[in-house]
C-alpha cells in the first residue's frame, strides 16, 4: 500500500495534541473509506499530531504509531471481521470455505436474532469495543480531540459515546450521506442512520460532509447543526512514486475504465454511445477500445453491449494483481495503464445519492493528466470541479423519470471529437497539477480542529 509522503508545511502547525481516531476499515487496502484517513495520517504526524488509532480488524496493523484493533462483539460483525482475517492468513480455500461455514452455521441463530432488533450494518457492535477500550486509554492519557471517520457509522456513535464520557471535543467526518437525499426515513434502518446522522448535527463540535450538497440536506433535516457543520474536498495526494511513465499513443483509441460498477453505477451511458458511434462515425468505431478495470461490466451494460452489436470493442481486464515477475503491485500497474488510456471515463451513478456524492476516482483520475469523459447526475458541483480542470462532463438530471442514458449523444460526440485529436498527434497530457490533495484537506482539518481546542480550553 503506497504511504503519503508527508508535507512539510504541516510541520510549523503549533503544538503537540494527543487525538484518538476511530476507523473502523482503517488501513485496509482498497477501501475508499480506509485511504481518507490513512492518507492523512502522514501529514498530522508531520504537524505534531499524536496519533492513537482504534480500528478494526479487517486492516493492517500500523507500527508507526499507537494503534488498537478491537473485534465486533455481535455476531454478524463478528463473522464479517473474521472472514477477512482467514482470507489473509489461510493459503487453502478450502480450508477457508470448511473454517467460514462450520462458524457460519454455529453463529446463524444469534445473526438472526440480533438483525431483528439491529437491522443496520453488521459492523454497528464495533461501536462497544471501541468505546470502551477508549476509556480505558483515556485514563492513561487524555485525549485532546476524538476524531471519527466513516465509512461504518460505528466510528461516531463510538466518538459520542467517548464524548459524554470524557467531556473531550468530537470531529465527525462523514464520508457519504446516512439519509437518502429527498426521502423521509421509514424502515427500522433508514431510521437508525437518520437517528445516527441527528446525534453528530447534535452533539459534534465539528461534522464534515465531502460535498456542499450532502452539509446543506444535512443542515436542513438537522437544523441544530448551525456553524458546526462544514464541507471539505478529500482529494488525494500524487500515487505515483516517481515520475509518471510517458503517456504513449497507440494504434486504437483506448477509453478506460477503472473502478466497480453495478446496476446503479452502470456504463450503460458509454454503452449508447458507442452505438451511436457506430452508426454515424464508422471509422471512429473501428478505431475505439474500452478497456474495463477492477472488475466485469455490470449486467445491463453487458447484455446491452450484446444487443447493440458493440461487444467487439470492449475488452475486460477485471482485478489487476501483482506481476509475478516484474514484482509490480496490482496498483502499480493500474496506475500505469491510467497513464496509457486516451481518455478515462468516470461513472457517476444512477441513484438519488448521486447529489451529494462525489467518487474518489475523480481525484485519482486528476493524477494522470489525461483527459477524462464524465457522467454526472444532478450534482452541480462536482460537474463544475470537473470542467475547471478542463475535462468534459454529460450532465443528466435523474429527477421526474429522467435517464442516464440521455447523456450518451453528448458522449458520442465528446468522443468523436477526442478522436479528431487522437488522429492527428494524439492527446497529449494537460500538464495540470490538481489542486485536491489530501496535503490540502488535512491543512483545512488541522485549521478547524485547533479552533475546536482552543474554543474548548
Amino acid at each position: 500500500m503506497k504511504q503519503s509522503v508527508p508535507d512539510p508545511s504541516l510541520a510549523s502547525t503549533p503544538g503537540n495534541r494527543r487525538w484518538l481516531i476511530l476507523s473502523h476499515p482503517f488501513n485496509m487496502d482498497g477501501r475508499a473509506a480506509s485511504h481518507t484517513i490513512t492518507d492523512k495520517i502522514p501529514h498530522l504526524l508531520a504537524a505534531g499530531i499524536e496519533v492513537v488509532v482504534i480500528s478494526g480488524v479487517t486492516g493492517q496493523e500500523d507500527s508507526r504509531f499507537e494503534h488498537h484493533q478491537v473485534w465486533s462483539i455481535g455476531p454478524s460483525g463478528f463473522k464479517f471481521e473474521l472472514r477477512h482475517v482467514l482470507r489473509e492468513k489461510l493459503k487453502s480455500r478450502v480450508a477457508y470455505r470448511s473454517i467460514m461455514l462450520l462458524i457460519s452455521s454455529l453463529l446463524l441463530p444469534f445473526i438472526v436474532i440480533e438483525r431483528a432488533f439491529k437491522p443496520v450494518e453488521s459492523s454497528w457492535s464495533w461501536c462497544l469495543s471501541a468505546a470502551r477500550l477508549g476509556q480505558r486509554l483515556a485514563k492513561q492519557k487524555p485525549f485532546d480531540l476524538i476524531y471519527s471517520t466513516g465509512g461504518p457509522f460505528a466510528a461516531h456513535v463510538a466518538a459520542h459515546t467517548l464524548q459524554t464520557w470524557l467531556k473531550t471535543p468530537w470531529l465527525a467526518e462523514i464520508h457519504d450521506p446516512m439519509v437518502l437525499p429527498g426521502s423521509e426515513p421509514k424502515t427500522r434502518r433508514q431510521k437508525a442512520y437518520a437517528e445516527v446522522e441527528r446525534l453528530i448535527c447534535t452533539a459534534a463540535d465539528l461534522a464534515i460532509w465531502f460535498t456542499e450538497q450532502a452539509l446543506a440536506s444535512a443542515k436542513h433535516r438537522n437544523p441544530t447543526l448551525g456553524r458546526k457543520g462544514r464541507s471539505l474536498l478529500p482529494g488525494v495526494d500524487n500515487p505515483f512514486r516517481v515520475t509518471p511513465p510517458h503517456y504513449v499513443p497507440t494504434n486504437k483509441m483506448v477509453l478506460g475504465h477503472f473502478g466497480s460498477l453495478s446496476k446503479t453505477r452502470t456504463f450503460l451511458p458509454f454503452i449508447h454511445s458507442l452505438a451511436l458511434i457506430k452508426s454515424k462515425s464508422p471509422q471512429v468505431y473501428r478505431d475505439l477500445e474500452v478497456h474495463i478495470y477492477g472488475g466485469a461490466l455490470d449486467e445491463p451494460s453487458s447484455q446491452t453491449a450484446k444487443e447493440m452489436g458493440v461487444w467487439d470493442r470492449i475488452k475486460i481486464f477485471g482485478r489487476v494483481e501483482t506481476d509475478a515477475v516484474t514484482g509490480l503491485s496490482g496498483r502499480d500497474q493500474v496506475l500505469e495503464r491510467m497513464r496509457q488510456c486516451d481518455v478515462l471515463a468516470l461513472v457517476h451513478g444512477e441513484d438519488a445519492m448521486c447529489a451529494e456524492y462525489i467518487p474518489s476516482k475523480l481525484y485519482e483520475y486528476l493524477w494522470m493528466q489525461r483527459p477524462i469523459l464524465a457522467t454526472v447526475h444532478d450534482n452541480p458541483q462536482m460537474a463544475q470541479l470537473i470542467r475547471d480542470q478542463g475535462h468534459q462532463v454529460a450532465e443528466c438530471s435523474l429527477h421526474n423519470g429522467g435517464e442516464s442514458t440521455a447523456t450518451s449523444p453528448v458522449l458520442a460526440d465528446a468522443l468523436i471529437e477526442a478522436w479528431t485529436h487522437w488522429k492527428r498527434q494524439g492527446l497529449p497530457d494537460n500538464g495540470r497539477r490538481t489542486p485536491y490533495t489530501t496535503v490540502s484537506s488535512t491543512q483545512q482539518l488541522l485549521v478547524w480542529a485547533e479552533a475546536i481546542n482552543s474554543a474548548n480550553r
